[in-house]
């Protein structure tokens, strides 16, 4: 059966490459009926925290991977100390000052990669060097090779054999990570020969790069899941971009749920050069993943983001609230955008400034007038207000469109929004004819 772990270190939060690694792993997992482990490599004491730990795993669930296994490394440290001195038993490896040491042999080391096919290191190449970066000779004039401390001299092991112990183990068939970690492969494949276990099948997915080709940074989107999942980001629709962060379902698809995309998965799939991290393109998909939600469930979304803003109470008018969200939800990407088009819908002191005032060119008569026939409108719905909105324009023989374009000024401070008579029924009649009072009592 297939076995694949996703190994995070809770020395920080859960970034946008490590939730892609887990979510090709746990693809692959389920793509072949197989276990999906959650290993915390928590060996660095002086660095772990439980905050991270805890952010680590919330934001896995709400990605919704979730595993068959966990375990903690630093709950294992007698099996990595157990399994050391085998090697100390065996003569592979030696004590040095407290530390355990594995010898490193000279040979070549060969390993097929899922991804990149095979891949040979010569071990000649793992050189100690002085402080000069020289390569140090032994007596027969050969680089001496810098060998593996397993055990550190204060008694914690070392990062590659605590892998190496735990993915045998537990039976772990598949090592699924990052590129940057090819350079540990030929080390670990000696420990899992020194210490007679099967080698697990490699993986080495590519790296993420921002737009220009560059090393990610957090203005070019290197930052927490937990960050994206604050400014209002889908989970489905993150899960959905880390995807096609080097792989394709084929067909151009882009849109697609964890579940469809499971049937499809394949490593072999996976591109072999790295991806090009798009903000643009993270928020059209989260936007059109907005687009296919119910009024009902988009208001269940946003409520929690309006409440921690103070733009509504625990009592807030819920029917309200789903025609807001329908007035404008083919209109965001996501939450920012979202509370920065409707603000002007929650805020009961909102003023247009002198600049839209001037802008609107038109007189305070006109304003208080519209205002005295829109109080009137019964029922105050689209219908009713779209009709005596044209009366008064007709009665002052005015275009509809020179009188729309400014009272959308007033009531909203923006030149664009949706439809004027649809933002009229969910601002409501109270803050629609204050508004207008007021701009006529100022113009």
């Amino acid at each position: 059966m297939v076995k694949v772990r996703f190994a995070p270190s809770p020395t920080g939060f859960l970034h946008i490459g490590g939730a892609r690694t887990a979510l090709f792993n746990y693809m692959y997992a389920r793509s072949q009926q197989g276990s999906f482990v959650l290993r915390v490599e928590d060996t660095d004491r002086s660095r772990s925290r439980e905050e991270y730990l805890n952010e680590i795993t919330d934001s896995l669930h709400w990605l919704g991977l979730d595993w068959d296994e966990f375990y903690k490394q630093s709950d294992r440290f007698d099996l990595y100390r157990e399994h050391a001195k085998r090697l100390l038993d065996s003569g592979a490896a030696y004590e040095d000052n407290g530390a355990v040491v594995l010898k490193m042999p000279r040979q070549e080391v060969k390993f097929f990669d899922l991804i990149r096919g095979e891949v040979v290191f010569d071990t000649s190449n793992f050189v100690q060097r002085d402080e000069a970066g020289n390569n140090l000779l032994d007596s027969e004039g050969r680089p001496v090779l810098k060998d593996e401390v397993l055990i550190k001299a204060d008694g914690s092991p070392a990062y590659s054999f605590c892998c190496v112990v735990d993915d045998a183990l537990t039976e772990i068939t598949h090592v699924i990570r990052g590129e940057d970690h090819i350079p540990n492969t030929p080390k670990q494949i000696l420990m899992y020969q020194a210490l007679g276990f099967k080698a697990p099948k490699f993986a080495h997915i590519p790296m993420i790069l921002n737009e220009e080709g560059g090393k990610m940074s957090k203005r070019t989107g290197a930052v927490a899941v937990s960050e994206y999942r604050a400014k209002g980001f889908l989970p489905e629709a993150l899960v959905n971009y880390l995807m096609l962060l080097g792989w394709s379902p084929g067909g151009d698809q882009e849109l697609m749920t964890l579940d469809s995309a499971i049937k499809k998965f394949s490593i072999k799939k996976i591109n072999k050069s790295s991806a090009a991290f798009s903000m643009d393109k993270l928020r059209w998909i989260n936007g059109q993943y907005v687009r296919q939600k119910s009024d009902q469930a988009l208001a269940d979304f946003v409520a929690p983001f309006l409440e921690k803003g103070g733009w509504i109470g625990k009592d807030y008018d819920r029917k309200k609230l789903e025609g807001i969200v329908k007035l404008y939800k083919t209109r965001m990407a996501d939450i920012d955008e979202f509370l920065e088009r409707t603000r002007y819908l929650f805020e009961d002191e909102f003023k247009a400034g002198e600049e839209v005032l001037k802008s609107a060119n038109l007189s305070g008569e006109c304003f208080s007038g519209l205002a005295r026939v829109l109080e009137e409108a019964a029922p105050f719905n689209t219908a009713a207000v779209e009709a005596r909105f044209r009366e008064f324009a007709d009665q002052r023989a005015m275009k509809m469109s020179d009188l729309v374009h400014p009272v959308r000024l007033i009531l909203t401070g923006s030149d664009v929004g949706p439809g004027l008579f649809e933002t009229m029924e969910v601002l409501g009649r109270e803050k629609t004819v204050k508004r207008l009072k007021s701009a006529a009592e100022i113009s």
